[in-house]
């Protein structure tokens, strides 16, 4: 005669954590071919429907990685769509100054990565060598050395402008402290 064994889910303590259970648990797999991780990531099918494909971690960030949020839109309404979500979450921004950011780590606006960008720099580049690029750039277009070029002009403008949008960036984090 065989004895029942006595389940672990009476009395105090239980030996299980709640909600656990011995049923086996079905598993979603990925929706992406040849993929045999757990598919917990959604990711919808098609705009504006309610079909679902399930990706593991990896294959969403795949999916995810040629979103284009304002796809769709013409420059303007881009431009405006842009500005409003910039000035929703300008109080998260007010804050970024409690965190322990350093450059190169997102703590850069987009203007200074164009900025960056235009000086032929990287986005964790130091002030210092934001001033050696600078200086470097303008004369090879300043229009002293290339008098009569609009195209060179038109580059120094625009160096210099992406020089002052750095400059004041760092002068703002050096008053933060």
């Amino acid at each position: 005669m065989t004895r029942a064994r006595r389940s672990m889910d009476w009395g105090f303590p239980r030996w299980r954590p709640y909600g656990s259970s011995q049923e086996a648990t079905n598993v979603r797999i990925c929706d992406r071919h040849g993929c045999d991780e757990p598919g917990n990531c959604p990711a919808p099918k098609a705009p504006n429907s309610p079909e679902r494909w399930y990706f593991c971690q990896k294959h969403a960030a795949e999916y995810n990685s040629k979103w284009d949020y304002f796809e769709g839109l013409d420059k303007a309404e881009k431009e405006e769509r842009a500005n409003a979500e910039r000035q929703e979450s300008s109080g998260y921004t007010e804050s970024a100054h409690y965190g322990w950011a350093g450059s190169g780590d997102g703590s850069r606006s987009a203007d200074e990565m164009r900025a960056l960008e235009v000086l032929g720099l990287e986005a964790d580049a130091d002030f210092n060598a934001v001033k050696k690029a600078y200086r470097n750039r303008a004369k090879e277009v300043h229009p002293d050395v290339k008098p009569g070029d609009a195209n060179a002009a038109k580059q120094f403008q625009l160096i210099q402008t992406s020089y002052e949008v750095l400059r004041a960036a760092e002068e703002r984090r050096e008053w933060r402290g």
